[in-house]
């Protein structure tokens, strides 16, 4: 990224020598991107993050469609970008149907089928979920409003990097995706988007980005977000084997040291990064500050939401027993994390466990 700090300092959209060497680095970018995600380039489109492109596809596909319904269905456990862009289409007279989810957090597909109208225009579910790391039927909902003719998204900002994403051989209209969860900058993600989607604008004011996303491109983050994409598609595999052997150091030692425990979310269709965890009868505000005097991040549920020690929007729609939410606590794993740091952290917390219970 440095050099587009430093050196490359054209405007993409300018014609002129310094422009259209800034432009090949976002188009190049946008062609190493798109071929291992196994798509066109052109149907990437360069937002601002995760939480952009989540509203670009909720927002823009629901209003482009607008004459055929104003039904638009999501979940209970979304991410809050989503929810509240549905949140803010009923304000603008649509309807939103959000469904319900199992304890394991997973959404049915005997639910979504009973909540379609014809009306219905929209569909958004998650890949995976951010806290609680459950993986949602995305292939069998995608061929299920397929047959019907129903415009789908999905939010793989948590899943991107993981889980092996090939959007060629996903039933999905419209996918979301961020920089920052592979390891690369902030500040910038993609939006995909299907051949022949009908696609309202956000933002107004240039033709950037063939006219769907005003605004000039953020080169040096585009640049790095290319680059990360290609270390993360490369690393995939042994990164997510790495995350498997940090969860199963940080439940080993938990149980051989007795604690009393409740994993939460799906036993076997979950993201290998993300632990959700109850340590039964400790409040969850007073473990986070007993952890975070040991040096161990951990958090409630959604960094974004973080600052708020509410209950989990996600907790609370799997209905959960008030001792599971009460007492909830997520771990995730990053690239730099090893196994022997996650065997000593699980030794420290439970020397925590064990001195709040006495």
């Amino acid at each position: 990224m440095v050099p587009y700090f430093t050196q490359v300092f054209g405007n993409p959209s300018s014609v002129h020598a310094f422009g259209r060497k800034a432009r090949q680095a976002v188009e190049k970018a946008r062609e190493e991107i798109a071929g291992l995600l196994e798509v066109e380039p052109k149907s990437l489109i360069f937002t601002s993050g995760g939480t952009e492109a989540d509203n670009m596809a909720i927002i823009g596909a629901a209003m482009a469609a607008q004459e055929k319904g104003r039904h638009v269905i999501t979940s209970q456990v979304e991410h809050h970008a989503v929810l509240h862009a549905c949140e803010h289409l009923q304000q603008m007279g649509f309807e939103v149907t959000y469904l319900p989810v199992d304890e394991t957090g997973m959404v049915s597909l005997a639910d979504l089928a009973e909540a379609i109208r014809t009306d219905t225009i929209l569909v958004s579910i998650m890949y995976g979920n951010n806290e609680v790391g459950t993986i949602q039927p995305v292939v069998e909902i995608g061929r299920f409003l397929q047959e019907r003719g129903i415009l789908f998204h999905t939010d793989a900002v948590q899943a991107f990097g993981v889980l092996p994403l090939r959007i060629s051989e996903l039933p999905v209209d419209l996918l979301s995706v961020s920089a920052h969860k592979i390891n690369g900058p902030k500040g910038v993600g993609a939006l995909y988007l299907g051949r022949n989607i009908a696609f309202t604008p956000l933002l107004h004011g240039g033709n950037q980005e063939r006219k769907r996303r005003a605004g000039t491109e953020n080169l040096a983050g585009i640049v790095g977000f290319a680059e990360a994409v290609k270390i993360a598609v490369s690393e995939r595999e042994e990164r997510a084997e790495k995350y498997r052997q940090i969860k199963d150091a940080l439940l080993s030692t938990w149980r051989r040291d007795g604690l009393s425990f409740a994993v939460n979310g799906h036993p076997d269709m979950v993201m290998p990064h993300i632990l959700n965890v109850s340590f039964l009868g400790i409040d969850t505000e007073t473990m986070l500050m007993n952890l975070d005097l040991a040096q161990i991040a951990a958090s409630s549920g959604s960094a974004c939401t973080s600052g708020s020690l509410e209950i989990s929007h996600v907790l609370k729609a799997m209905k959960l027993p008030e001792e599971r939410t009460s007492s909830a606590i997520r771990f995730s794993f990053g690239i730099t994390n090893t196994v022997e740091e996650a065997t000593e952290a699980a030794e420290k917390i439970a020397k925590i466990v064990q001195r709040l219970k006495r």
